[in-house]
């Protein structure tokens, strides 16, 4: 049978529920407990027979003549349902065999009990049909493998893959005790604009939008950076903010256009402070949310427990691609000897992006177990302070786990002069053809002008996190409504 057929057999059994004077879509459901508490009141009391009302999506039917189990799922869990002609009467039976299908949602009330086999199972006295669905469910209601069926219709996903929706409640429990960490740390949560009239703070491409009331154009924003630096001017001491971020970038494993950072600035802190912080960070996390500081990726098992390595920036892209960029003062020498790398290096880049590939080319895949990679060419970092001892670096690090970037800071440039230098060479380069190189802000250039002071500030790609906690190689599995292409686009 078709979908559509299935589909008109549906509705004639909705116009068939409401001919018999019951409503299929009522207001709210009566319930005692979730399925979850049931069980555990059957638990608590095997012999007693307790009555209870639960509520769920049916998603398994076993009809054998004058008795029928049904599983019913909620958000908590799942208990089986079981159906007597002899207990509910012809009339109430016969309606559920003929009107109820694979996905409708039911109430029922009745009492608790366990099968032969030890399933928990309530036995009804009566049930309410409260959503009758005219679709049916995928053909493989348990364990829908269909990727792109997954990814476009995220519900279906979750209804039939209970580890996809497991994964989902755990990246909300690592966001919750991410907050708790900052908290504890005296951080103040703040928010920041999303619509901004300069996007800065990061190098990317941004999404472009016009508000009409204010007559101008106006940018997504491609980091939270400026508006918290700010506020360090302004007194905040301390200060986070968890929110998303807009990317007019590719999509693939790696990459999402929208995704979720947690930025947050210290004032009178350095970067070492921060690697320590990091640390203590994820490594609580997956002990308080995990219960384990072992991760999977793939076939490799990761440690979290603290300390990480730390390795230079040059020592790691010298190791891995056998170039020593600080061996190349010359840009065309760089690009030659990135060229021959395998690096496809565009005529528009100038010498920070070329390093930033042969980091992504040659070192990022490798770098599996946590690793803190640190001291970058200032020409890759506008934002960052310049090392005393060597000015042509600054103090930077990025955090690596699983062969990807989850973690980026730096201690803050709070040197008005050479900050609006840095911003306006960036513009040149964007002027070149560099369509990612970072956009002057001239009010936070201002800001800065008024007084910040020594500072260090973090970004962590939540997504990303999530993705290494949870072992997904992929951040669509950790985004419940990923950027997807069109259908027709193939």
């Amino acid at each position: 049978m078709g979908e559509d057929e299935i589909m008109a057999l549906r509705r004639r059994k909705l116009e068939s529920i409401r001919s018999n004077g019951f409503e299929p879509y009522p207001a709210r459901a009566k319930r005692s407990h979730t399925t979850k508490e049931a069980v555990e009141l059957l638990d608590r009391s095997p012999d007693a027979h307790e009555i209870v009302s639960v509520a769920g999506r049916v998603t398994a039917m076993r009809r054998m003549g004058r008795a029928s189990f049904l599983d019913l799922r909620d958000g908590s869990g799942r208990i089986q349902a079981y159906f007597k002609q002899e207990s509910l009467g012809v009339e109430a039976y016969e309606r559920l065999l003929h009107t109820v299908d694979l996905g409708d949602f039911l109430g029922v009330e009745g009492s608790l009990f366990r099968t032969k086999t030890g399933e928990p199972t309530i036995e009804a006295q009566n049930f309410t049909v409260l959503a009758k669905a005219l679709r049916p469910p995928p053909e493989k209601w348990h364990g829908l493998q269909d990727v792109e069926v997954r990814y476009r219709q995220r519900y279906l996903d979750l209804m039939a893959n209970p580890e996809v929706r497991e994964t989902f409640v755990t990246r909300s429990r690592i966001v919750q005790r991410i907050r708790r960490f900052m908290d504890e740390r005296g951080y103040l949560e703040v928010e920041t604009p999303i619509l901004q009239s300069a996007a800065g703070g990061a190098a990317a491409r941004p999404f472009m939008t016009y508000h009409n009331a204010l007559d101008r154009q106006q940018f997504l924003r491609i980091s939270l950076e400026l508006h918290l630096k700010r506020l360090v001017v302004g007194g905040f001491d301390k200060v986070y903010e968890i929110g998303r971020i807009f990317r007019n970038e590719g999509v693939s494993t790696k990459y999402n256009p929208e995704f979720t950072m947690l930025e947050s600035y210290e004032a009178y802190a350095d970067y070492t402070v921060l690697m320590e912080m990091v640390e203590e960070m994820v490594s609580t996390i997956a002990g308080d949310v995990l219960e384990s500081r072992l991760v999977s990726a793939g076939d490799t098992e990761i440690q979290l427990a603290p300390p990480w390595p730390r390795i230079s920036l040059r020592d790691a892209i010298r190791e891995r691609s056998g170039v020593d960029f600080d061996s190349y003062p010359n840009i065309e020498a760089l690009r030659r000897a990135a060229a021959e790398t395998g690096v496809l290096v565009e005529s528009a880049w100038g010498r920070g992006k070329i390093i930033d590939e042969l980091l992504t080319i040659h070192v990022e895949p490798r770098l599996i177990q946590p690793t803190f990679l640190i001291d970058y060419p200032v020409e890759l970092s506008p934002l960052a302070k310049r090392k005393t001892e060597s000015p042509h670096l600054v103090e930077r690090f990025e955090l690596f786990i699983a062969g990807r970037e989850v973690a980026n800071a730096y201690s803050e440039l709070n040197d008005p002069v050479d900050q609006r230098e840095r911003l306006l060479e960036q513009s040149r380069l964007r002027a070149a053809g560099d369509d990612e190189a970072e956009t002057a802000d001239e009010d936070f250039l201002i800001a800065l002008e008024h007084g910040m002071p020594p500072a260090a500030g973090l970004g962590i790609g939540i997504d990303r996190l999530v993705m290494a906690l949870t072992g997904r190689a992929s951040i669509r599995e950790v985004i419940l409504f990923p950027a997807l292409r069109q259908k027709e686009d193939g």
